[in-house]
């Protein structure tokens, strides 16, 4: 590709993101720091840490990232200690498993935990069958303060981002460093600790950090679990009295920032072993056959895991074909009219061919940007095209409830960019959203295949007189389209599901689409919540059958595309 094209898709790029990545973020910042007369002004951030109200919701958004992360490593690392130590009877199957929370918005799972664990659950009505409880005084598993509730909803979700990261650091690790350890006396607990600990902090923190500023700034699962007393709620809540209140911009404006400082403190305590570790392995790593007792425990760590995983996805299925569930270990009958109530009523239907528009219009904006970005990375010596490679990234690392809110600020009436919102409808901003948003999949989807197709084929392509970009859409796009394929499935299908952006700027029921569709049926009375599931369960089948098409395609890479 010739340096003046490369330079194009490089100032095009750079002008998107500049537009619909930094001014969001700095015109939300720039309304926290203005006062009533047009000064600037830091009381609106000092009042926050002033607020006590404001506190409780900062530390309970600290407390519900930093366990859930906590919650997720310690479900992830053995899973992935036990994937590449041993070989077992079934081990594909249970590998491709892992990825079965992923097909759920966490805040749909969350119908099911209720459902479960519930005054009125599954667990309390199992309890009081066996004389354990009493059913005048049954005990309330979530809490008043629904903590545990969020947390456990959350690492049950994300759990798999953990393990995909951890697995590819694994599978990284020369064995020869292991096995000198051995040589020389460090044996089991110590040289996991010592020696493999060290070698994969990349993918530990890697895969930390998105869990937790995906937990930090959880707006759906707090919202159903009624947990207001938490910064992503408090924001929402804020969004219906936005003109002339500065308290939601400086939420916004404290919840970016602890996320940037977490994330460069992460940084600098495994700085070191970051850049000690990266590299590959030298050797490949030689799993042990194992024994029949070894392969079953191994099987049931897996079964067990994906057990308590995918109790909330039952939870909805059962509730999405359940005429009467209250006070019961199974529902009272079963029926199907939920499924069919879902793909007729007005408000699912609607919302299912308006996600079907954004989602489709954001994964083609991705699939042209992502190749741009990923040529110029791959293919060209141009200077700062790491910069350009960081700054497609850099979505992954801030929080999409921050996104939104400045999506919905800049283009509220009378700001810059409230042409895009045509009249009611917000089909341009929402495209924008999920594609800024999903970009970095189909990036590092492009990039990966760019690295594995020689440049010779382009070059000999060029020598009998093909021009670059001819060369490019003749001979390297079909190479690497099973790459496109699967960064585009996942891109399409997360953003099918996305929940900030769909939850803040989806405001006319008209517009609304499947996630918002969802929490509006959630919240009505009556068959409501039988029919939020049955969308749920819809959504769920259509989900699992991506993520498990761009798993086939990309195998163990699937990890690198939840890195910052």
């Amino acid at each position: 590709m010739n340096r003046s094209l490369a330079l194009t898709i490089y100032g095009l790029t750079a002008l998107f993101f500049a537009l619909f990545f930094v001014y969001p973020i700095f015109h939300t910042v720039q309304e926290a720091f203005v006062s009533v007369d047009g000064g600037v002004t830091a009381a609106y951030i000092l009042e926050i840490f002033k607020n006590p109200v404001y506190v409780e919701g900062l530390l309970n958004s600290f407390y519900m990232g930093l366990f859930t992360t906590l919650l997720c490593l310690v479900i992830a690392i053995p899973l992935a200690l036990i994937s590449n130590t041993w070989d077992f009877r079934g081990k594909e199957i249970l590998n491709s498993l892992v990825l079965i929370p992923l097909i759920l918005p966490p805040f749909v799972g969350a119908l099911g935990v209720k459902q479960l664990l519930g005054q009125a659950g599954v667990l309390n009505s199992a309890l009081i069958e066996l004389g354990l409880m009493s059913a005048e005084a049954p005990f309330d598993w979530l809490g008043e303060g629904r903590l545990f509730g969020v947390v456990l909803m959350n690492a049950l979700h994300l759990y798999p981002i953990a393990y995909l990261n951890v697995s590819a650091a694994l599978a990284n690790v020369d064995p020869a460093m292991e096995e000198a350890a051995e040589n020389l006396g460090c044996h089991g607990f110590r040289r996991l600790w010592k020696i493999t600990f060290p070698l994969i902090m990349p993918g530990l923190f890697a895969g930390a950090t998105i869990i937790f500023i995906w937990s930090f700034t959880e707006l759906g699962v707090p919202l159903i679990f009624d947990f207001t007393r938490v910064t992503s709620v408090q924001i929402f809540d804020g969004i219906k009295d936005l003109s002339g209140n500065p308290f939601p911009y400086a939420l916004v404006v404290v919840m970016l920032v602890a996320t940037v400082i977490f994330y460069l403190l992460g940084k600098w305590f495994f700085g070191k072993e970051i850049s000690a570790s990266s590299g590959r392995a030298a050797t490949g790593r030689a799993l042990r056959k194992a024994p029949p007792l070894v392969s079953a425990l191994c099987a049931g760590a897996f079964l067990l895991v994906t057990g308590l995983a995918v109790l909330p996805h039952l939870g909805v299925i059962l509730l999405s074909v359940s005429g009467q569930w209250y006070g019961t270990i199974l529902p009272d009958s079963l029926t199907g009219q939920h499924y069919i109530d879902a793909l007729g009523h007005p408000l699912t239907l609607n919302s299912i061919g308006n996600s079907l528009k954004y989602s489709s219009l954001a994964t083609l904006t991705n699939v042209i940007l992502g190749i741009g970005i990923a040529y110029v990375v791959v293919r060209t010596k141009l200077p700062g095209r790491q910069f350009l490679d960081a700054m497609a990234m850099l979505p992954l690392a801030v929080p999409g409830l921050v996104l939104a809110f400045g999506y919905l600020a800049m283009t509220r009436e009378g700001q810059p960019f409230d042409f895009l919102i045509l009249g009611e409808n917000p089909i341009l901003i929402l495209v924008i959203a999920y594609a800024v948003r999903r970009l970095p999949y189909v990036v590092r989807s492009a990039a990966a295949g760019f690295q594995q197709t020689s440049v010779t084929l382009e070059e000999a392509a060029q020598n009998l007189g093909c021009p670059p970009l001819k060369a490019l859409g003749k001979v390297t796009l079909p190479l690497i389209a099973a790459n496109l394929i699967a960064g585009g499935l996942l891109a399409f299908s997360f953003a099918m599901l996305e929940v900030s952006d769909s939850l803040i700027l989806a405001e006319q029921q008209q517009h609304f689409p499947i996630t918002k569709a969802i929490y509006a049926l959630v919240s009505s009375l009556g068959t409501g919540p039988h029919l939020a599931s049955a969308l749920g369960v819809w959504s769920m089948a259509f989900l699992a059958v991506t993520i498990t098409g761009a798993g086939l395609i990309l195998g163990k890479k699937m990890g690198a595309l939840f890195r910052v």
